[in-house]
């Protein structure tokens, strides 16, 4: 049974850090990119936040140009007894210092300086959590690999997170880790949603085997599942976030939004807290970014825990929103059973491989 609180804490991945079941995100915090929460606005969501039992939050050097951390740092980085009781995540990779190749990416020198600078606006002396925000295809993973661990080892890490990264990379990471005694990837943050399933071909499957607990982001695709958007309004309501949220809003988009709305009417939900409440249910989810820009949408997010989806929700949902997975995954669905050689597998009977022995006299 998952969560139905903020305070029922659960461990990330394969470590002994707690975390909230919904993490705060703060990309919203500072409104120098023209949209977002002012830094009154964004202490109070942060206050709220902490005080309904939150304790992860997470941000990262690039959100707001380098204000989302300064608002974290401003509000409880200085104060010691709200720093410590705080799981604060932030990222490293994106570059705010224009012109100089090496202030941005995976490799070692952007890794240290940024880990600086990301400690000064936060006003810490350490960070609880470490992202590599993307992978650098530039940079050798041996590098960005050890140059975290020396950064745990200095003390100013506890922890290492990989955002938005293939699978195979961060397999690769997790071995080498394994391999030298270096501090191993705890956790993956991706984008995962009804409407953004794809991750559940490599990604999800490949944190589960390798021990990192996953932390989607937009796990209401920019506000598509809020419910704010459906058939009866489209092309009427007012997008913020432009196309990146308006080309999510195709048939099967509203198909989403329509099942959400129907199931919220039956659970005495809102849409976006059954979008959350799904998601939540995911193997591997540990704690889903909530992104509130206003006091109002992080109330109707936290009321998420709790949601009392049954398995006819949940079967229901993952009808509507099943994606189109690349090979080799739909072929093996439609395969292995028949090459069980018609035998029962996890409940299912399955006929014989075509090409297999009708009998024993056919075996060579």
């Amino acid at each position: 049974m998952p969560p139905t609180a903020l305070n029922h804490y659960v461990s990330l991945g394969r470590s002994g850090l707690r975390v909230s079941p919904l993490c705060l995100g703060t990309m919203t915090f500072g409104l120098e990119w023209g949209w977002g929460s002012t830094p009154e606005d964004s202490a109070q969501i942060l206050d709220a936040y902490i005080a309904a039992g939150g304790n992860f939050i997470d941000t990262a050097n690039i959100y707001t140009r380098g204000h989302s951390e300064k608002i974290v740092g401003d509000h409880v980085g200085r104060t010691p007894s709200k720093r410590d009781r705080l799981v604060i995540a932030t990222k490293f990779f994106g570059n705010l210092h224009t012109g100089d190749p090496n202030a941005g990416g995976g490799g070692r020198k952007n890794m240290m300086s940024a880990c600086e600078e990301s400690l000064r606006r936060l006003q810490t002396d350490y960070i609880d959590l470490y992202w590599m925000h993307a992978w650098d295809r530039f940079t050798p993973m041996e590098e960005s690999i050890r140059g975290l661990d020396d950064l745990v080892g200095s003390g100013k890490v506890r922890y290492v997170g990989f955002s938005d990264t293939p699978a195979w990379k961060c397999a690769q990471a997790q071995t080498l880790a394994a391999q030298h005694g270096w501090s191993p990837v705890i956790a993956l943050q991706i984008e995962y949603s009804l409407l953004e399933r794809t991750v559940e071909g490599e990604l999800m499957p490949m944190a589960l085997e390798m021990g990192m607990g996953v932390t989607p982001w937009s796990p209401l695709a920019g506000g598509a599942l809020s419910g704010k958007y459906t058939r009866e309004n489209a092309g009427k309501a007012n997008i913020g976030r432009g196309e990146w949220v308006a080309n999510r809003l195709t048939e099967k988009g509203y198909s989403i939004v329509d099942r959400l709305v129907a199931i919220g009417k039956e659970t005495g939900a809102t849409p976006a807290q059954v979008a959350l409440a799904w998601l939540q249910e995911k193997p591997g989810v540990v704690s889903s970014i909530i992104g509130a820009r206003t006091m109002e949408q992080l109330k109707d997010n936290l009321g998420a825990l709790g949601v009392p989806l049954t398995a006819a929700h949940m079967a229901s949902l993952d009808e509507v929103s099943k994606p189109q997975l690349n090979f080799p995954h739909e072929f093996l669905e439609r395969t292995l059973s028949v090459m069980q050689g018609g035998t029962t597998i996890n409940g299912r009977a399955s006929e014989p491989w075509p090409l297999a022995p009708k009998n024993d006299a056919e075996r060579y």
